[in-house]
């Protein structure tokens, strides 16, 4: 039997079934995993919650939005407000971005109203092994237990002086974007601090 000449017709058409046939398995793959993915995420940022604010029991968590005005751009920055018994506002987690050297930075922050980064938590990134994936270690603990503006300056620095933040050693830009992210979280957390007060009153 002879073979049939290959034709545009006839590249297009398998083209069309092979593309469809993908997407429709893609499609399949996406349904049946999809709650199990966006369960895994919950739980990852309840973990992360905890560790960047740790106050104890009886404290009660609302998912809220709070926004910062970067130099005419509004940035807006998903956050979990944590209240007492009475509705006072304690702090808040606050989960911010910036681009480092990889691609985006997502990290967890915590910040209390008297204005003290409790801890931050890395939730996801792209950067290199080896270099800028130890903002996972010591670079990260710098932020704890810190007031900006009282005993460190969200700048960092390779001088180790003492006041700013000491960079990744050959990893600049993961250090920058990392300490802007926070910065922000810390700015935006201040800047809307006062609304949020009046907002759990009873």
């Amino acid at each position: 039997m002879a073979k049939k000449p290959s034709s545009l017709k006839n590249m297009l058409i398998a083209l069309f079934v092979i593309t469809a046939v993908s997407g429709g398995l893609l499609g399949l793959v996406y349904g049946l995993t999809k709650d199990a993915i966006a369960e895994v995420e919950l739980q990852k940022n309840e973990k992360a919650i905890k560790e960047v604010l740790p106050l104890g029991e009886g404290i009660t968590y609302t998912a809220d939005t709070i926004t910062l005005d970067d130099n005419g751009v509004t940035l807006s920055f998903p956050c979990n407000l944590a209240r007492d018994a009475n509705g006072t506002l304690l702090g808040a987690a606050i989960k911010t971005t910036e681009g480092g050297f990889g691609g985006n930075i997502e990290l967890m922050v915590g910040i209390t109203t008297d204005g003290i980064i409790k801890g931050v938590s890395v939730l996801s990134h792209s950067e290199t092994p080896g270099l800028g994936a130890n903002m996972e270690g010591k670079f990260k603990d710098q932020f704890a237990d810190k007031k900006p503006g009282d005993n460190i300056i969200l700048e960092v620095t390779k001088s180790h002086d003492g006041k700013k933040v000491d960079a990744i050693t050959a990893a600049t830009i993961t250090s920058k974007a990392f300490t802007k992210a926070v910065d922000n979280a810390f700015k935006a957390f201040e800047s809307n601090k006062s609304q949020l007060q009046k907002g759990g009153q009873q």
